[in-house]
């Protein structure tokens, strides 16, 4: 993924503001231990859900059950949004990726998205191989793997107010 434009929207920025780097962003992304992500339900409403991510090689990642809601509405509808920040209003930077989320199958990626969630999360995260998907140790049950492709993003900076949209 090439580096997005970035661009200050002064209406929502303090004088002070400056625009957040993408690489700024990508370690909010990376660092973050919980993130929450928005599909669509077939009737067009949202459907809003907390999950673990990990960063890889410039792309984020989440998982889920098949059958699942989330993997269920993707289906259907690829259009996400994922969100990570802090509760905190006078402090940190949240950050939202909207765009497409697209499944991963090739086990060669899998493998090593296997061993990015282990580094970030631990052995209570540890997936093994199963085909095109993590299995659950122990279990008969897989998780899908998701690369969420963003079309645009957006930073919320809290000290000072500001407001980054990137463009990809």
């Amino acid at each position: 993924m090439s580096t997005p434009t970035a661009d200050l929207d002064a209406r929502y920025s303090e004088p002070e503001a400056e625009a957040l780097s993408w690489d700024e962003a990508s370690e909010i992304l990376a660092a973050a231990e919980l993130s929450w992500i928005t599909t669509v339900r077939p009737d067009g409403t949202p459907h809003v859900t907390p999950l673990i991510t990990v960063r890889h090689e410039g792309t984020t990642y989440f998982c889920t059950g098949p059958e699942e809601r989330k993997a269920r509405n993707l289906r259907a509808n690829p259009a996400v949004a994922l969100t990570t920040g802090t509760n905190a209003l006078h402090g940190g930077t949240d950050v939202v990726l909207e765009g497409v989320a697209e499944r991963v199958t090739d086990d060669v990626l899998i493998a090593a998205l296997i061993e990015a969630w282990a580094a970030k999360y631990g052995d209570e995260w540890r997936f093994e191989q199963g085909e095109a998907a993590f299995k659950h140790p122990g279990s008969d049950a897989y998780a899908w793997v998701f690369a969420v492709r963003p079309t645009r993003g957006f930073a919320f900076g809290k000290a000072p107010y500001s407001q980054t949209r990137w463009t990809f």
